[in-house]
């Protein structure tokens, strides 16, 4: 006889768990995401290897084959002829170039 009951009870006990447990994942998605915060401060007068590392989201130590990548990637999205802004392109242009060891041209801006 208690059986049933005990089952029933451990059935709504799973439920009202699951339920909470959803209710906080979504509540978890929902909110900014604090632990991936943006560099905060402007760009430097001259770029340095750190700078541009931190521009194209690698390692002051990455191999060419991922700084060229990182740079087509981030082109893409925000090249000028594609709405993107000029003063961006050329600093992901220059971040490539500091990081590949061609310094020959300075930024315009």
């Amino acid at each position: 006889m208690s059986t049933p009951l005990v089952a029933g009870l451990g059935v709504a006990a799973a439920a009202l768990f699951g339920r909470e447990v959803v209710k906080q994942y979504v509540r978890f998605k929902a909110a900014p995401m604090a632990a991936r915060a943006f560099y905060k401060g402007g760009f430097q007068a001259e770029m340095n290897r750190r700078e541009a590392a931190l521009i194209l989201g690698l390692r002051e130590s990455a191999a060419e084959e991922r700084i060229k990548e990182a740079h087509r990637r981030i082109m893409i999205a925000n090249h000028p002829d594609s709405g993107g802004s000029s003063f961006i392109a050329a600093k992901v242009n220059e971040a490539k170039d500091v990081l590949l060891g061609k310094k020959g041209k300075q930024s315009v801006f």
